[in-house]
């Protein structure tokens, strides 16, 4: 007996992460929307990881029906909690954080080497900001001159404090789980990617480029989150179905 083909999920929520904002998504959203997806950029304020998770929610609650959440970076942090939306329906980890319920951001870095392209000026209010002369060996090396200067410029500064905040529900434990790892990433140890997507079980995708893979590398983050669309549904009944 022939079973029926689960639906094909069509709504696709994307959340940037720290020091950038949902602009750096359009080359992204531009691949899905042509391909018929209902795509909406969440704006995270970076104030605080509730106030971030809110923005997401939202944004979900406008969504018609399952979806699929895409976090880059620090924007990883906030689809683990936001995740537990029931609109959910699968996670889009893009060189992305994933702490488990209970651990901080922060705690994802421990054990790993340091990124010393990386580098965070902090300024008297708490709030950070990427170095400007180091930005684009840090955050974007593979992308062109005038593309990492527009990031630089533009750069949304994030309140430092998120790193400490613990996540309260990790929405991976329950939600069938993708992850885009960018194998010349400067901004995170890879083996910290690594890690933090062998224990999420996420299906994984590794692509040469930098931090910013969203952008520079953003057919394959747009393929990933095709395949997550197109098999997260079933994903989901067949875990609901042996556990």
């Amino acid at each position: 007996m022939s079973s029926t083909p689960t639906q094909e999920i069509t709504n696709v929520v994307l959340v940037h992460g720290a020091f950038a904002d949902g602009s750096g998504w359009r080359r992204v959203y531009d691949t899905l929307t042509a391909r018929g997806y209902r795509v909406m950029i969440v704006q995270n304020p970076l104030t605080s990881l509730e106030d971030d998770v809110a923005a997401t929610t939202r944004v979900l609650d406008l969504m018609d029906g399952p979806t699929i959440l895409v976090g880059h970076s620090w924007g990883g942090t906030v689809i683990t909690e936001a995740g537990m939306h029931p609109r959910v329906a699968g996670l889009v980890y893009v060189s992305a954080l994933a702490p488990d319920a209970g651990e901080t951001t922060g705690q994802q870095y421990e054990g790993f080497a340091p990124t010393p392209e990386f580098i965070i000026d902090t300024v008297e209010d708490g709030y950070g900001f990427l170095n400007l002369e180091n930005f684009k060996a840090g955050f974007s090396a593979d992308a062109t001159d005038e593309d990492a200067a527009f990031l630089r410029d533009s750069q949304v500064p994030i309140n430092m404090s998120v790193f400490a905040t613990p996540v309260k529900n990790a929405a991976w434990h329950d939600k069938p789980t993708w992850a885009v790892i960018a194998t010349e990433d400067k901004s995170f140890d890879p083996a910290m990617l690594r890690h933090m997507s062998e224990r999420m079980g996420a299906k994984t995708t590794r692509v040469s480029g930098s931090h910013d893979v969203y952008i520079t590398q953003s057919d394959t983050v747009a393929a990933v989150i095709v395949d997550a669309a197109r098999s997260a549904l079933a994903q989901e009944s067949l875990s609901s179905s042996t556990a």
